[in-house]
């Protein structure tokens, strides 16, 4: 799975990870994180997320890094707001009234382009990554953020059965990436109606990860 594969999604709207309403398990829990008043909240791979907007409704400093332009400037114009648009090193930075949005491959942030984070959410970071990408990821976000608390998303459901994304994390898999850094509670978890894309049960758990 390469850029080109999330950029033709975007180009083609194929986006049904896309969702329309702030995530229930966001609502539910991200405030037992304890975030202060006015924190800054780091989204990767955000999309064109709502739950962007939740967040800076709630009075967070917003921050999201997104591959495709196309994605953020829709974010933005949904939003009714005119980014300032600048370079950061081989991303460019989407910033407007609270929210700052990197575009490019995460991987090309670094943690002083980023600047300090209270806290990280990541619905669909992870799990939109293939296996031999994920401890990579994880091992940047670490790095990125300092183990910033998290409230973090994952799908699980028979991978034999469906293909990804999104991928499917076991809860052995998450102990094994960010068990150095975080202790890591899970929340909540729910069955997704109807199924993964209507083939097989899968569940959907919010982990909430604080730094060791």
């Amino acid at each position: 799975m390469d850029h080109d594969f999330w950029l033709t999604r975007w180009q083609n709207n194929q986006i049904g990870f896309h969702e329309g309403v702030p995530n229930a398990l966001l609502v539910a829990h991200f405030a037992a994180l304890g975030v202060p008043d006015g924190g800054r909240v780091f989204v990767p791979l955000c999309g064109k997320s709502r739950d962007m907007g939740w967040l800076r409704a709630q009075g967070f400093t917003v921050v999201g890094a997104e591959l495709s332009r196309l994605a953020v400037e829709q974010f933005f114009g949904e939003l009714g707001l005119a980014p300032e648009i600048s370079s950061a090193g081989r991303l460019e930075r989407f910033e407007a009234e609270g929210v700052t949005v990197f575009v490019g491959d995460v991987f090309d942030l670094d943690a002083a382009t980023l600047g300090p984070v209270d806290a990280v959410y990541d619905r669909a970071a992870l799990v939109a990554l293939p296996q031999p990408l994920r401890a990579r990821y994880a091992a940047h976000l670490i790095a990125l953020t300092g183990a910033a608390p998290q409230l973090l998303l994952t799908f699980e459901y028979d991978q034999s059965r469906q293909k990804g994304p999104p991928f499917s994390v076991a809860e052995a898999e998450l102990r094994a990436l960010y068990g150095a850094a975080y202790r890591l509670e899970r929340a909540a978890a729910r069955a997704v109606p109807g199924g993964l894309r209507g083939v097989c049960p899968a569940e959907e758990s919010a982990w909430l990860m604080r730094r060791r």
